[in-house]
């Protein structure tokens, strides 16, 4: 009897240990919907030339807050590999600038979109554009170098320092470079404001602050899936070996 209780107890305290653990994957489903509801039904401004488009701000510009703090996840973890190295770093590390790439290229496809009905083409020689395709260039780099080295500490090594200076090398490309420039029609470079009361009212607030959250937990979601994935697979390697 009393080890009936006891069984059933643990039973009882790891479905409490999942649920605390799953709380903010809810909140990512609860705050993409709605973002996806008000950014699709919502009221928007009707600003010159934007008009409708101005809806993409909830999508295009959270996938990139989300890109960037995933990518400094990975980061973290190549120099904590170079620290103490061990698979599991390496593949949170792995994993994150993948997610990261993901975010990235995304946001690549709404900017262009974007830029297609209110500049009129799908790509401009901006320097802020310019600058996410090289960054985005340099991390695809980064994928083909883990490819590339069969060895597996060796790779795991050379990619955390490639991940090191391709982070160095982002943040002048996609936020010191374009603030430099003399002239950008991207918003918040070139003397052009960006969040200004203009642009994001405090009613669009109101939704974008969410969905910043909302897609970056969901870049923490992907990654967490990969990386119990790659970890599977990991410990299926090691008992092939064994």
């Amino acid at each position: 009897m009393c080890f009936y209780f006891l069984k059933k107890l643990s039973a009882t305290y790891c479905q409490l240990s999942i649920y605390k653990m799953k709380w903010w994957k809810y909140l990512a489903i609860v705050l993409l919907l709605y973002t996806a509801v008000m950014g699709l039904l919502g009221h928007v401004p009707r600003l010159a030339i934007l008009n409708e488009t101005e809806r993409n701000l909830y999508f295009h510009v959270p996938m990139w807050f989300g890109m960037t703090i995933i990518l400094l996840a990975s980061v973290v973890n190549s120099i904590r590999y170079l620290r103490s190295p061990s698979t599991h770093l390496d593949i949170l590390a792995h994993e994150s600038a993948k997610t990261g790439i993901l975010l990235g290229c995304l946001g690549l496809m709404t900017g262009s979109i974007w830029a297609r009905y209110t500049w009129g083409t799908w790509w401009t020689t901006d320097v802020k554009l310019n600058g996410a395709a090289v960054t985005m260039l340099i991390y695809a780099a980064y994928l083909v170098l883990r490819g590339a080295v069969p060895d597996e500490q060796q790779r795991a090594r050379l990619s955390a320092i490639y991940n090191i200076f391709a982070f160095a090398a982002a943040i002048p490309l996609l936020f010191i470079m374009p603030r430099l420039a003399s002239a950008s029609l991207h918003p918040g470079m070139g003397g052009n404001p960006g969040f200004s009361k203009y642009d994001l009212d405090s009613a669009m607030r109101m939704v974008f602050y969410p969905a910043v959250i909302g897609w970056t937990l969901l870049g923490v979601w992907i990654t967490e899936v990969a990386c119990r994935l790659a970890f599977i697979k990991e410990k299926i390697y090691e008992k092939q070996l064994a």
